[in-house]
């Protein structure tokens, strides 16, 4: 197998890299088998993003602090682990929005997209779904809507709920709530279209964050399932990420 290498800024990391590609060889990412990322959870988003639209695996390999989404960083026998892969298939989210100035932007995502009030000021958001008003304000930090693969990270800190791979649902997850006081979210279909407005939004501005892309001075963004885009995640056998879903419903820290 022809593998691809993608490090972590981090010394353990690129030494590590340098190590799997003395020992099993690497080739460019376009004539790659299988992309190795070495790193945290941000090295994989990274990776994933690098393969978007490549029809490329991805097997990552633990060098961070939490790590969700890698395997146990072991080198030994690394083609015989990605031989017994289990494989996970997960869509990102498309954001289409517009800034205050009228500038247009457009990002995926893979754990989700969020909404971040960028002062002290709160922000103030109304939300549609397929077409229709669902929530004419919500006052409150933000709001981000999370992919099944996402839910485990900022949308799981945020109180929201945890979702299984299969679920074919998305996480509509406000962010530090203040009105309405009792609005938890809300679960929608994968094939939903979120619409979000922010209102005063000179004078309370607002950023959409789509993984590691910023986007500042938003006034409206819409988000859906990018179904046509599909990403491949390689996981040591019995550790698939369906499971490591459900064994986080579990957990008791």
């Amino acid at each position: 197998m022809r593998l691809a290498y993608h490090a972590a800024d981090r010394a353990d990391a690129l030494a590590a890299r340098e190590r799997l590609a003395g020992r099993y060889g690497e080739v460019p990412l376009d004539e790659a088998d299988c992309l190795i990322a070495l790193g945290g959870d941000g090295a994989m988003l990274d990776a994933l993003h690098a393969v978007m639209g490549r029809a490329i695996p991805v097997y990552g390999m633990n060098f961070g602090s939490v790590g969700f989404l890698m395997n146990e960083a072991r080198e030994d026998g690394l083609p015989e682990r990605l031989a017994g892969a289990e494989r996970a298939v997960i869509h990102p989210l498309r954001a289409v929005g517009r800034h205050v100035d009228g500038r247009t932007f457009e990002a995926l995502a893979i754990n989700e997209v969020s909404l971040l009030r960028e002062t002290r000021q709160t922000a103030k958001i109304r939300i549609s779904v397929d077409g229709r008003l669902r929530l004419n304000e919500l006052a409150a930090d933000g709001v981000m809507v999370a992919t099944p693969a996402g839910s485990t990270a900022y949308n799981l800190s945020a109180h929201g709920p945890i979702l299984p791979l299969d679920a074919q649902l998305l996480a509509l997850t406000p962010i530090s709530a203040f009105r309405p006081r009792r609005w938890r979210g809300a679960l929608l279909r994968h094939v939903s279209q979120v619409r979000f407005d922010v209102l005063e939004a000179a004078k309370r501005p607002v950023s959409v964050v789509a993984d590691n892309q910023e986007f500042r001075d938003a006034l409206t963004v819409t988000i859906n399932e990018a179904r046509s885009i599909s990403l491949t995640l390689l996981f040591d056998e019995g550790m698939a990420l369906g499971e490591r879903i459900l064994m986080e419903q579990f957990a008791a820290d």
